[in-house]
């Protein structure tokens, strides 16, 4: 089973040059930041509301993606999930690194190093729950422009991608447009994911009024 931050690659990529999505590194971090923590919190190690992200489990996954991260709430005192995004986005290098060296291993990406470019080798991808996945972002467009009801794990993604201003990169104007009321339907279904998409609008909104010239 690839793990979020793995889907989140795989979903940027872009099959046309092999380079990733043009999206501000920002909203790259912070949704593989996100993507670790939507793991953990589906390995039943954490939980967390719109105050709080709370420790359940300490006990290691055995994920070398997840851990890191799990070992570091565990030590740490309480923290809502806000400042746990952007203490896991501070490894989002490190993330990155060690999921496309697993989708490599997994033998769904090539990396070119003559060109610096990530290439597929697979378009389909290991098993959940006993079936073979099709490929990211034929799932993802599925959900959003149809009325199926979606995977837990894509609603995991949507609501990632929304907060993180995935989308713009990824849809047309039009495309945005038309999906606008799926996306927000679909994000209404997973609480966790509504809590970690709200710590990632809180971060924005900071890092904006940071930015902006004082009068």
């Amino acid at each position: 089973m690839l793990r979020f931050a793995e889907e989140i690659i795989l979903l940027l990529l872009n099959d046309d040059d092999g380079r990733f999505a043009h999206v501000p590194s920002w909203s790259f971090d912070y949704a593989l930041a996100g993507g670790v923590l939507m793991d953990l919190a589906l390995e039943n190690r954490i939980d967390t509301d719109l105050e709080n992200l709370v420790l359940l489990d300490a006990t290691p996954v055995g994920d070398s993606l997840l851990d890191p991260t799990l070992a570091d709430i565990e030590a740490g005192e309480k923290h809502n999930a806000r400042y746990w995004v952007e203490r896991t986005a501070n490894r989002a290098q490190e993330i990155r690194e060690e999921a496309l060296s697993r989708l490599v291993a997994h033998g769904i990406l090539e990396c070119r190093d003559d060109r610096f470019l990530w290439v597929f080798r697979s378009r389909r991808y290991p098993a959940v729950q006993g079936e073979v996945e099709r490929e990211v972002k034929l799932r993802i467009m599925g959900v959003l422009f149809s009325d199926d009801i979606p995977y837990p794990r894509d609603v995991v993604i949507i609501c990632l991608a929304d907060a993180c201003g995935i989308f713009e990169g990824l849809l047309s104007r039009q495309e945005r447009a038309s999906a606008s009321a799926r996306i927000e339907q679909v994000r209404r279904l997973d609480l966790i994911g509504q809590a970690m998409s709200q710590a990632i609008r809180d971060i924005e909104l900071s890092v904006a009024a940071s930015i902006q010239p004082h009068m």
